[in-house]
């Protein structure tokens, strides 16, 4: 017999230095994945997180408002500002009911409409304007563009429901946020087409979102009138 051979470990070369190259791009590599992370998890928030902090507001506020009615009183401060009223649009469902608040601030907007400083109250003659976001933060007005002429726009305060009907469709105006006059106490459009009807002392309803679901600097706008006033006892 012959003694075994000894057997030699292979010869394990030592991992290669990284250049400072390849560390640079390791190193963008990750910082490149984090961000994507980061807008990813933004843009969660932004679609769906949003939505459910904002329905948990709209719902506080109609039932605060609700609740104050109860009690004879006719406006509730919330979080965001003072809730005076509750819109129902019923082509949007049997459970829309979505409060206004004063101001069109982004905490009110992410609470439910805003009813711009100088327009009508409800009920009043002139142009009760609201704006409501088409999406997150609630998104009360998602849908405009399915809205018809002579759909209805119920809102209700304490002492009343006031009943209006649409008399153009959710996308049959669409505006540059700049074009202020959709809010005038007769709105007139400067170029033709799309108005009310221009017979003083209406009793009017605009609704303004934005024209796309995404950032867009355009607004599409809707218009009616009061059809019916229901008092309250």
């Amino acid at each position: 017999m012959t003694s075994a051979e000894p057997v030699t470990e292979p010869e394990v070369a030592p991992p290669a230095r990284r250049t400072p190259v390849q560390r640079v791009l390791t190193a963008a590599g990750l910082v490149l994945v984090l961000a994507g992370v980061s807008v990813l998890a933004w843009v969660g928030w932004e679609t769906w997180g949003t939505n459910v902090v904002a329905h948990r507001r709209q719902a506080e506020a109609v039932t605060s408002l609700r609740e104050e009615w109860q009690r004879g009183g006719s406006t509730v401060r919330v979080e965001a500002g003072v809730a005076t009223a509750i819109v129902r649009i019923p082509r949007f469902g049997k459970s829309y009911e979505i409060p206004i608040l004063e101001g069109t601030s982004d905490a009110v907007l992410a609470s439910g409409f805003g009813h711009f400083g100088g327009s009508a109250e409800p009920g009043e003659v002139g142009n009760l304007a609201l704006a409501g976001h088409r999406v997150t933060h609630g998104e009360p007005l998602r849908d405009m563009p399915s809205l018809q002429p002579g759909d209805e726009v119920v809102v209700e305060t304490r002492t009343a429901t006031y009943t209006y009907v649409l008399d153009t469709g959710g996308d049959d105006l669409v505006v540059p946020f700049t074009a202020t006059w959709v809010i005038d106490p007769l709105p007139t459009n400067p170029d033709g087409g799309v108005e009310p009807d221009q017979t003083p002392g209406q009793k009017l309803i605009t609704l303004t979102t934005c024209s796309e679901l995404f950032h867009t600097d355009n607004r599409m706008i809707a218009f009616g009138h009061l059809d019916s006033v229901a008092r309250h006892p």
